[in-house]
């Protein structure tokens, strides 16, 4: 099974991930593929504005699928084994149309209310995450596609696409129910 994941920033997905990885999935990440672009361009200390324009580049110069395609290539031989895999950070259409020439791929959307997710993001103290509400607004905005081409992040049409929608705005013992009671109708 290759379950997607995509949402807002601070919605849980990693939280998501983690339980699948509980249960044995197999993790990757687009956002690592483009951290690993950061860091072979010699950035050390970016910031997810840096991180952004990086994955727009080159969307817009290989093509909107790119960070899955680099993505699969990692996942080929588990895929082919028929492996469990979660696949985290996804922020495209184009990532998503990818990613769906997959027997069998889900993808799950995780979102919560923006308040809880700033206050997440300054929880995890990540040194690239914002630092004050008017930035979280803006790389949330940036984030959703609020204001970018199709070549850039487009959280919200993502979420529009899901097979499987989560609300994170209570504990983590809810998400964990909730992703439970979704993935029994996976099954």
């Amino acid at each position: 099974m290759l379950i997607g994941l995509t949402g807002t920033k601070g919605s849980g997905k990693g939280e998501v991930a983690e339980i699948l990885k509980q249960k044995g999935f197999l993790y990757e990440s687009l956002s690592d593929r483009v951290r690993e672009e950061a860091m072979a361009r010699g950035l050390k200390n970016y910031t997810v504005e840096d991180l952004q324009d990086i994955g727009d580049e080159l969307r817009e110069k290989f093509g909107n699928g790119v960070w899955a395609k680099r993505t699969l290539e990692r996942l080929q031989k588990q895929i082919i084994d028929n492996k469990n895999c979660v696949i985290d950070g996804i922020r495209n259409l184009g990532e998503i149309e990818e990613l769906r020439k997959i027997k069998g791929f889900i993808l799950i959307a995780v979102d919560a209310p923006q308040e809880d997710r700033y206050e997440r993001l300054m929880n995890r103290k990540r040194a690239s995450d914002p630092k004050t509400w008017e930035g979280f607004l803006e790389m949330d905005n940036r984030d959703r596609g609020l204001y970018h081409l199709n070549t850039g992040q487009q959280v919200d049409k993502c979420v529009e696409t899901a097979d499987i929608k989560i609300i994170n705005d209570s504990s983590l013992e809810k998400l964990r129910e909730k992703l439970e009671k979704s993935i029994k109708l996976l099954y």
